[in-house]
């Protein structure tokens, strides 16, 4: 994967969360179940952080690593 394309990633994942918690704010505005949905919103990032970008971080280490030659 280039680094070009990498970021191109990054940039989308921030686009498609940021997109999904405005949506979910506005739609839960002053409602009961604001709590709730806040509760799935954190699983998911919780799980996006975890499962994706711990993952994505160690391959830019390992890549790193491999060009800087160790």
């Amino acid at each position: 994967m280039k680094k070009s394309q990498i970021g191109y990633f990054i940039i989308a994942s921030a686009i498609v969360w940021a997109f999904v918690m405005i949506a979910c704010a506005s739609v839960l505005s002053g409602t009961i179940y604001k709590q709730e949905i806040m509760n799935f919103l954190i699983a998911g990032a919780s799980f996006h952080l975890l499962f994706i970008w711990a993952p994505l971080g160690k391959q830019f280490a390992k890549k790193r690593d491999d060009s800087e030659g160790k």
